[in-house]
């Protein structure tokens, strides 16, 4: 624990993907005796997983868009936001403001810079997202999850601190277990997962996919899928028809001890996915999600894919065929399978929050302790709570 208590305040956009790594510091931040407050919209609000000490302060923040009717309502919301957040670091008085993407991030930022309060983004994808983007050349230092991120003017690398993303306590704990024994007689274990609900490709494809493998393989199978509740019947029926043992759910309670059971993981590309998977060491096939802003799923898997411990397939090109070609490319030999989810682990950061917190210390007072760089030659209390929720509530 610190000897010195600041004030903190976090503020990440309504999705999960930016709040999970938010929650994380939070939770190491007050360990070690500093006072911490969210900046969030209504959406991010109702996010599971906030710590329960974490007070959430809505703000009014809007999406640009092109339409210019809907984009000066957004300008009007962000200054709205602005405002109230430059009366909350009034009374709170925060150290340094922690931004995690998202739209209802970007009115905090401002406010934090507008007060002269130090400012630090968290990028989580390997593409530096629209907000980041536009605040990069104002804050005063980048922590990033990837070596290289597109989307970042070189200039601007001097201040990118590598930290990678946070992940859940639960999943930290099983970096030390060994990968789950794989023989040529063991079962062989496949978790798929396509987000919070599922993804209907997935449903589409995996099974068909699954069914077309080996019979060395297929008859090893134990298949845990996430489903979306309009498609879990279907995919049970097409797994049944394959004669393949699946266990289906719209969600899953212990998914960290799924993944610790999984030999091979599929699903999508997500920040927060890769995170996980290189944290644990697990092989995957991965499907990056097309609509994803600027692509970043499919940069997301840039590093993990060179290292050897996973393969891309783009959804253009998901068939049961594809998909079937690339399981028995990995797992068709148990040492190919076993190096890959070595190459996975090799790429995982595990003191992602520690060093992102060393970071945000390092801002408001003498620094408490050193931060790394990313190497630059490689890429050339609460007073203010009661009063703020008044003014949410009229």
């Amino acid at each position: 624990m610190s000897a010195v208590s600041r004030h903190y305040v976090l503020a990440a956009g309504g999705t999960g993907g930016h709040l999970i790594p938010a929650f994380a510091l939070a939770v190491e931040l007050e360990r070690r005796g500093h006072h911490v407050a969210l900046v969030t919209d209504e959406r991010g609000a109702k996010i599971p997983g906030k710590p329960a000490f974490l007070p959430a302060h809505v703000l009014p923040a809007g999406r640009m868009a092109k339409n210019p009717i809907a984009a000066l309502k957004a300008l009007r919301a962000i200054w709205q936001g602005r405002g109230m957040a430059l009366r909350l670091f009034e009374s709170f008085q925060p150290s340094c403001v922690i931004g995690f993407g998202g739209y209802p991030a970007l009115p905090a930022l401002l406010a934090a810079q507008a007060a002269g309060i130090p400012t630090v983004i968290h990028e989580q994808n390997a593409v530096l997202g629209r907000v980041n983007r536009f605040l990069a050349k104002r804050v005063d230092a980048i922590a990033t999850a990837y070596a290289d991120v597109d989307r970042l003017d070189p200039k601007l690398w001097g201040k990118v601190r590598l930290v990678g993303n946070p992940v859940r306590p639960e999943v930290l704990a099983l970096r030390g277990e060994p990968f789950p024994e794989f023989t040529e007689d063991s079962l062989f274990r496949v978790l798929v997962t396509g987000g919070s609900q599922g993804a209907s490709v997935l449903s589409e494809v995996v099974p068909d996919g699954l069914a077309m493998l080996p019979p060395a393989l297929r008859h090893r199978l134990q298949v845990t899928q996430q489903c979306r509740p309009e498609d879990i019947e279907a995919v049970r029926a097409r797994y049944a028809s394959h004669h393949i043992p699946a266990e289906l759910g719209t969600y899953f309670e212990d998914m960290a001890g799924r993944l610790a059971e999984a030999h091979l993981f599929i699903g999508r590309a997500g920040a927060s996915t890769i995170a996980e998977l290189t944290a644990v060491g697990r092989p995957a096939i991965l499907v990056p999600l097309p609509i994803a802003t600027d692509d970043h799923q499919a940069f997301n898997t840039r590093e993990i894919v060179t290292a050897g411990g996973a393969r891309a397939i783009r959804q253009s090109g998901f068939t049961p065929k594809e998909l079937a070609k690339q399981v028995q490319t990995m797992a068709l030999h148990p040492q190919t399978l076993c190096n890959a989810a070595h190459a996975a682990w090799n790429c995982g950061l595990p003191n992602a929050v520690g060093d992102l917190a060393d970071l945000v210390e390092s801002f408001g007072g003498e620094p408490l302790m050193d931060v790394i760089r990313v190497d630059t030659g490689a890429k050339a209390a609460h007073a203010g709570s009661e009063a703020l929720a008044r003014e949410n509530a009229q």
